[in-house]
């Protein structure tokens, strides 16, 4: 979803920083080979990701939805030399692919893969995270809440894609969109949770930022 003229949003593409090359060939083979290649993060998120996370400079991050791996890959740019990038997802016939571009990588000793429902994964890890980034099922975005807050260290940033759901949070919602029900709920934990300060970004499908106190 573009909020600004397209001709605009690649004039704001070609001064971003580069795309590095492993993500894409990422990129081309999620294209060629994976159902629903769009769910990738791309260049331009991608590159926000990455610069966010080389400002947290985290030593422990959370994913919450891998994919092919993109955006884990783009997140562990700003990971310490020590830390460990944890990233969940339940679809078993991406694992293989996931870590064939992870291990390509110089992150690829320190990404760790999770198998499962998150629900049930998240409260198991005996770690907390100074970074977060939440893009699984929108249905669950409520819950998922409930049990990262008490993962997340003081100062530590949550980010959450997809929170405008192509515009669909200010529509009238249909009694059956389970989905964007789950955003508007996400997004007011987000605003007034006292716990955490929040700047709803217009990138891409939308993006926030939450700093928690």
């Amino acid at each position: 979803m573009h909020f600004i003229p397209e001709e605009l949003d690649s004039y704001v593409v070609n001064h971003s920083e580069e795309e590095p090359e492993l993500l894409q060939q990422l990129t081309r083979e999620t294209f060629q080979k994976i159902l629903q290649p769009r769910m990738l993060s791309g260049h331009y998120q991608g590159r926000v990701l990455s610069m966010i996370s080389k400002l947290v400079n985290p030593k422990n991050i959370l994913e919450i939805g891998t994919y092919t791996g993109y955006s884990a890959l783009c997140l562990a740019e700003g990971m310490r030399h020590d830390g460990e990038l944890h990233t969940i997802d339940i679809n078993e016939e991406l694992v293989d692919f996931q870590r064939k571009y992870f291990d390509k990588s110089t992150f690829g000793h320190q990404i760790i893969q999770h198998l499962g429902h998150a629900l049930e994964i998240i409260p198991k890890l005996d770690k907390t995270f100074d970074l977060i980034f939440m893009d699984a099922d929108k249905d669950n975005y409520p819950l998922y809440f409930n049990v990262i807050m008490d993962k997340l260290n003081s100062g530590g940033i949550l980010l959450s894609d997809n929170v405008l759901w192509s515009g669909k949070v200010i529509e009238p919602v249909k009694p059956d969109d389970i989905s964007t029900k789950a955003l508007l709920e996400y997004n007011k934990l987000l605003k007034e949770d006292g716990r955490l300060e929040t700047v709803l970004l217009p990138i891409r499908d939308g993006l926030s930022i939450s700093r928690k106190k």
